[in-house]
């Protein structure tokens, strides 16, 4: 496991993770995953690559694939899952934490979006 539960890289991504609701963290084929439910959202890991592989919108993926930053996983890449390349100390942590938010949404069932969005249950 190249990304422990406890490399600075998981930390940092379990923060920005864990305030969704009904938001778990597993471990699944050697890396820290995030779920709403049983739907992944967040992976951290590219086999040794630090990055946080992500679940973009469609009408931004064509403009996150131009940047540097930013690939096409080797095996989460055929359904639909972004890579971005993460340093700990200094990663653009606000864009991160755009793109988990469109990943959560794009798989979180409805009961959940109404709970992160303060609406009624």
């Amino acid at each position: 496991m190249w990304f422990p539960p406890d490399h600075p890289l998981v930390l940092r991504a379990r923060e920005l993770c864990m305030s969704y609701p009904e938001a778990v963290e597993a471990i699944s084929h050697g890396r820290c995953t995030f779920r709403a439910g049983k739907r992944q959202f967040a992976i951290v890991g590219n086999g040794r690559e630090a990055a946080v592989l992500f679940i973009p919108d469609d009408m931004e993926r064509p403009v996150l694939l131009e940047r540097a930053d930013v690939f096409v996983p080797p095996y989460e890449g055929a359904y639909g899952w972004l890579a971005i390349r993460v340093d700990t100390d200094a990663g653009d942590w606000e864009l991160l934490a755009e793109l988990i938010d469109t990943s959560y949404r794009r798989i979180a069932l409805q009961r959940q979006l109404r709970a992160l969005d303060g609406g009624s249950p």
